[in-house]
């Protein structure tokens, strides 16, 4: 457990606050602290005091605090930190950590900062910044420790004592051809440190080729990759198998993170949210759920037209209206639940597109059983109301309570049907399945449902109550 070098009451984010202790003195404060609880609170502190406490601190645990992604904002920070000391911190900083922040960055800040960056710092942010997003190369750091199959464990060892403050892990060895650099092998430190010092370091790695991705992985399949194989970190290499950098377990985590936030979103009908929820200004929100939630009304507005289409029958069965948000919201939550399990099933790829029909057959009789389920609960509820006088529902009541069984049975069924399609064909069209909402499967469902509803009641309240 870590020691802490100051009294509990400095650990108190409401001292920490900024109003009233001088920039140096939280600077001196944060310093004795984890980084994760400085981090904590650098990200609850003003803007301004959260940079000039950065500017107090010592160059490597400020460094160290501006490396993790968990500190928000640093956009921000950097646009506003003095020139050199932004220039320092972002020339010591990861390669993959110095891409993010660029990334969010904007002209004129951007183009300022790159200016006053170190020949190698640009050169890894030109490569790092040329692949897509959503890729092993946006994420992968050119940080890495790789040595000639002609060395030795001790000559690897030493080596590795000279650069590790300037790599971001050690956790594996790069061995390369020291003609052509081509990767040979990949040597864990465990190995490394249980070899004898004399020993060739070609030898100590594992025979075969190496796990290795190309820097345009989707970054999805790196995830998998990295569960596979249980890896704490992947070499991605070029066409000619040369080592251009790594992709460490830090890094996915980061980007799955990302990755599921976003899918949360989209299944909550919404635009993605970069920033904390309190940190989201009032038009920004509006923008964000007002596109959805506007097309999410037009589609709903369909609803309206197929209960207009059956004005007649629903004057003649007023009772039938009683049962509408029952029947829709039924439908609407078996698509929820068989779109949320493709959904993920997807994402692991634990079935493929070309499995469509498999799933199709296995959700027709699961959500026949399902409204199957349902239908009995409704006889039940219609049955033990009419009997016990809580609700009169007329001389028909058994046919009511019938019409109600059959249309939640063909409901559920078509909901369950749908659901589970829409995410594969989204996914044929190119899009992200979690794009199937949950709003919009519900909306579907609804209008759809109302079809099936009121032709249930056509067919089993012809010559009585329609």
């Amino acid at each position: 457990m870590t020691q802490n070098k100051f009294p509990p009451e400095v650990f108190n984010p409401e001292i920490l606050d900024g109003s009233d202790l001088p920039a140096a003195v939280i600077a001196h404060r944060l310093a004795g602290m984890h980084p994760a609880d400085a981090i904590e609170i650098l990200n609850d502190l003003d803007i301004d005091d959260a940079i000039a406490a950065i500017a107090h601190l010592p160059h490597e645990q400020a460094v160290n605090l501006l490396d993790r992604p968990e500190l928000r904002r640093t956009d921000e920070i950097f646009e506003n930190l003095p020139l050199n000391l932004a220039g320092g911190f972002l020339d010591a900083m990861s390669a993959d950590r110095v891409t993010d922040i660029f990334q969010e960055l904007e002209d004129p800040a951007r183009t300022r900062l790159f200016a006053i960056l170190d020949t190698e710092t640009k050169a890894a942010l030109k490569k790092l910044l040329h692949y897509p997003p959503d890729t092993a190369g946006s994420l992968m750091t050119t940080e890495l420790i790789s040595v000639p199959a002609t060395w030795t464990v001790s000559r690897t060892l030493q080596h590795i004592r000279d650069v590790e403050r300037s790599r971001e892990t050690v956790y594996a060895i790069y061995v390369v051809d020291p003609a052509t650099k081509v990767l040979q092998r990949v040597v864990t430190l465990r190995r490394l440190i249980t070899s004898e010092p004399g020993t060739p370091i070609i030898s100590v790695g594992h025979d075969g080729n190496p796990v290795t991705i190309s820097p345009l992985t989707d970054r999805e399949d790196v995830a998998r990759l990295f569960r596979k194989h249980d890896l704490l970190a992947v070499p991605v290499v070029d066409d000619d198998r040369h080592v251009i950098g790594i992709v460490t377990v830090d890094d996915v985590l980061d980007a799955m993170t990302h990755e599921m936030t976003e899918d949360t979103y989209k299944f909550g009908g919404l635009e993605a949210i970069t920033k904390p929820y309190m940190e989201i200004g009032f038009l920004e929100m509006l923008r964000k759920r007002g596109g959805w939630l506007s097309i999410l009304f037009l589609s709903e507005m369909l609803t309206a037209s197929a209960m207009q289409y059956f004005e007649v029958e629903l004057e003649k069965a007023v009772v039938l209206a009683l049962f509408i948000p029952l029947v829709m919201s039924s439908g609407g939550n078996s698509g929820s639940q068989a779109t949320s399990l493709l959904i993920r099933a997807l994402a692991l790829q634990d079935i493929k597109l070309r499995d469509w029909w498999k799933v199709a057959l296995r959700e027709l009789p699961t959500g026949f059983a399902l409204g199957s389920l349902l239908g009995i609960i409704c006889l039940i509820r219609i049955t033990t109301w009419q009997m016990l006088g809580l609700y009169d529902y007329g001389p028909h009541w058994m046919l009511i309570a019938a019409t109600i069984a059959a249309a939640l049975v063909g409901i559920v069924t078509f909901g369950s049907l749908s659901g589970s399609m829409l995410p594969f064909i989204l996914q044929r069209l190119g899009f992200d399945p979690a794009s199937a909402s949950a709003p919009f499967v519900a909306t579907l469902v609804d209008v759809t449902g109302l079809v099936i509803y009121f032709s249930v009641a056509l067919i089993f309240l012809s010559g009585t109550l329609l």
